[in-house]
């Protein structure tokens, strides 16, 4: 029955669309426990392996140790989003004309561990200059990679998973994966770093990623079970598609959820310069790296499962809500509290980082049209992007030149922008169709 169901799907002369749709709710409720067991698994090793790139600590403290410059800690953060700016809008196109997402999917996932596992080699087999530019060039690469497969990912999961269920399996998924991710990121501060294991700490933290970010995604190739589009959007050329994103942001509260979540957006690309500025007040070394690291992903991981209960109950904009306040509440312990509390506005910080993310990806799916999602998610992560990829380049330089009053003013200033426009602009859209 479930092969059947599979190869059922939407055409011309296919049945009415009320039928697509029951038959679709009939093959993911009867594969739900595989597909939902499957992305569990999945997310866990993955988020286990990118939060040791993601996290705002190794990176910043990598790229540092190899320039000494600030600037160059935001130039590399800047690759790292410029890459994804472009690659949702392409990723999106690709996606919504096709009946089957995963192995596209598969595809840019793996590409996505390649650039992680050149991180590693070039960090033991290069030096100099020429291991800076390999190591810019694979964080371009892998911004580039990862934009495209946030759309699949997102857009398999709306396919796979009811959307009153999305919260609970991000939620354990991040929680898992984000427990197992902050106490490799201390190991990694205070052992693989500080040691140099293998000659190299940062090189061995690298593969370490790469190695637990492909068993996850070889078991979701083996494991989801994906049926055929309900609906799909004709294949048009890329201008033309580009073209209708008016369209998309005549939806008002979408539109209204894009400028909030650009502001957002600017008050993030503080996170890789704020372990620099503690760094400065008590010395940057490898053990308040991995301290630091702890208390960030720790937070992260353990507010995974109130902000995907919390989503699957009230929505996600009361999560993306939350989120913001949390973001606030560690802006303010970072900047005014001393000893313990910038550990605690660390844990704020990773507490409002993964709220964030949770909402931003899970609330686009549904403002609009099922076929629209992938378009949706591209626009939102190029909004996303954009802000990401230009304002490392300028925080860095600002600090260099003026310090970090610059930069704390900017993240204030937008966090309660957006705060402002999702209280009194944008609507739950689960209650507001």
């Amino acid at each position: 029955m479930s092969e059947a169901l599979a190869s059922s799907g939407e055409d011309d002369a296919g049945p009415p669309d009320g039928d697509v749709w029951g038959r679709h709710r009939a093959f993911m409720e009867a594969n739900l426990r595989r597909n939902y067991a499957t992305n569990l698994t999945h997310g866990v090793f993955g988020m286990t392996g990118f939060r040791l790139i993601y996290a705002p600590t190794i990176i910043p403290a990598y790229l540092y140790l190899l320039t000494g410059s600030a600037a160059a800690v935001g130039l590399g953060t800047a690759l790292l989003q410029l890459g994804g700016t472009v690659s949702p809008i392409l990723s999106g196109a690709q996606v919504e004309s096709r009946k089957r997402i995963l192995p596209y999917a598969i595809a840019v996932g793996s590409m996505m561990r390649v650039m992680v596992l050149a991180l590693a080699i070039a960090a033991w087999t290069l030096e100099g200059t020429t291991l800076l530019v390999v190591t810019l060039a694979s964080f371009l690469l892998l911004g580039f990679f990862s934009g495209a497969q946030r759309v699949a990912f997102q857009m398999l999961m709306a396919k796979l998973i009811p959307i009153d269920r999305r919260g609970r399996l991000q939620g354990i998924r991040n929680m898992a994966g984000g427990l197992i991710a902050a106490g490799l990121a201390w190991v990694a501060g205070h052992y693989f770093i500080e040691q140099k294991w293998f000659g190299n700490g940062y090189a061995t933290t690298f593969l370490l990623a790469f190695l637990l970010t492909s068993v996850g995604l070889f078991v979701l190739r083996l494991g989801i079970r994906e049926p055929d589009a309900p609906r799909l959007r004709p294949v048009m050329p890329l201008r033309e598609r580009v073209g209708q994103f008016g369209e998309l942001l005549q939806h008002r509260d979408f539109r209204a959820f894009l400028f909030a979540h650009g502001l957002a957006a600017i008050a993030r690309v503080g996170l890789p310069f704020w372990t620099l500025y503690v760094g400065d007040r008590l010395g940057l070394d490898g053990a308040l790296i991995g301290s630091l690291s702890l208390a960030f992903l720790a937070a992260d991981t353990m507010s995974n499962l109130v902000w995907g209960s919390l989503g699957d109950r009230m929505g996600f904009r009361a999560v993306y809500l939350g989120a913001l306040a949390s973001s606030l509440a560690g802006m303010l312990l970072l900047v005014f509290g001393d000893g313990w509390l910038l550990y605690a506005s660390f844990a704020f910080l990773g507490f409002g980082f993964s709220g964030w993310m949770m909402a931003a990806v899970t609330l686009v799916l549904e403002f609009g049209e099922h076929e629209d999602i992938p378009m949706r998610l591209a626009l939102t992560t190029t909004v996303e992007g954009g802000v990401s990829s230009i304002g490392p380049v300028l925080v860095g330089l600002s600090i260099a030149a003026l310090g970090y009053a610059p930069l704390i003013v900017a993240a204030f200033a937008s966090l309660l922008a957006s705060l402002a426009l999702m209280l009194w602009r944008v609507r739950e859209p689960r209650g507001s169709a």
